[in-house]
């Protein structure tokens, strides 16, 4: 008989209920419980995915303490919260598969990460773009040297809203292409800058001092991460622009490999071509375009499956796990310090967990 994992989904809004048909789909998964503190929102679940009785549907956090046999809970409710969720769940015994970002602040991301350590539970973090296929295909390329000495990354990440209240674009967007770019170059920066223009919710004179929120939420953000090798790569984000891109590529002197997203019939592509230096001109030749093809799969189904062998199989997450979410706080907080002193370059330790 096939051991089923006992799970509590925590948060069914917009991404929750997206983990929460993953988890019900999964066959080695049984969903026995679900919280959200709105009742219009399990009443929702309840009636799209026919839950049975059996499967405790409550607004109370702590509520999941009494389901028997409950080993792991998924918490998809707003980075705010999830310090104090996750430090529950932990100090409860339970594994934990965390909505991204891991908290706001790199020093609660490390204690949590201890604590999953001292627990002996596993804590790892939905960053989903880490298992699209299309990255995990990339990394390949990049890590095979197919586009030669690499030479810069850039990344586009725009569109009309939503706009956030509570985190900046930086805070809401970037997290996507900084993983995608540490995982290709298997580093993380070393140097970080950021820039930013605010037009819509600019801080109000008067208004207690927050260090996210130095002048306002900004609506437009330029970042670069410089890499130890110097590689560097520069990074667009804006929610006020109709030009919808999530594009990401990286340079080599043989050619560079582009993630196009929005394109759907090709995702992945190796756009060849170099120069050849005839006396002092510089030609370029063997130009060709290469489309990859990719393996099918939703992202966030991997994401499920992954937390799901994790447990069964005892095994630490090497893709995303609590270290990877932590850097990547890290990264986030390092920039938005570069932010608020206008572009001022921060350094980061790469040895510092």
């Amino acid at each position: 008989m096939t051991k089923k994992i006992k799970i509590a989904v925590i948060g069914v809004g917009r991404w929750g209920v997206h983990l929460l048909r993953n988890f019900l789909e999964h066959p080695q998964a049984s969903v026995v419980a679900v919280v959200d503190p709105n009742p219009e929102c399990l009443a929702g679940v309840k009636r799209q995915h026919n839950l049975g009785d059996e499967i405790l549907l409550t607004t109370e956090w702590q509520a999941i303490q009494q389901v028997e046999g409950l080993e792991a809970v998924v918490i998809a409710t707003p980075a705010t919260t999830h310090y104090s969720l996750i430090s529950d769940a932990l100090h409860w015994g339970y594994h934990v598969l965390a909505e991204k970002p891991l908290t706001l602040n790199p020093a609660e991301c490390q204690e949590l990460c201890q604590l999953a350590q001292k627990q002996e539970r596993h804590l790892i973090i939905d960053h989903t773009y880490l298992f699209h296929p299309a990255v995990e295909q990339g990394k390949a390329v990049v890590q095979a040297r197919q586009l030669g000495d690499l030479r810069y990354g850039y990344a586009t990440r725009t569109h009309l809203g939503p706009v956030r209240q509570d985190v900046d674009a930086l805070w809401d967007l970037a997290i996507h292409d900084i993983a995608i770019f540490n995982s290709w170059l298997n580093q993380i920066p070393v140097k970080v800058q950021a820039t930013g223009t605010v037009w819509l919710q600019p801080k109000l004179a008067g208004e207690q001092s927050n260090s996210s929120l130095v002048q306002g939420l900004s609506d437009l953000v330029w970042v670069t991460l410089t890499y130890p090798n110097n590689f560097q790569a520069y990074i667009h984000l804006c929610w006020l622009n109709p030009d919808k891109q999530r594009r990401l590529g990286v340079v080599g002197n043989l050619g560079s490999l582009i993630f196009d997203e929005m394109s759907r019939t090709s995702p992945l592509t190796i756009l060849h071509g170099e120069f050849e230096v005839q006396e002092n001109r510089f030609i370029p030749v063997n130009q060709k375009q290469q489309v990859l093809e990719i393996e099918t799969g939703e992202p966030l189904g991997r994401v499920c499956n992954h937390f799901i062998t994790c447990v069964l199989e005892n095994s630490p997450s090497k893709v995303s796990s609590g270290k990877v979410g932590t850097q990547l706080v890290q990264i986030l907080a390092a920039l938005t310090e570069s932010l608020n002193n206008g572009g001022k370059p921060v350094f980061l330790d790469p040895n510092e967990d």
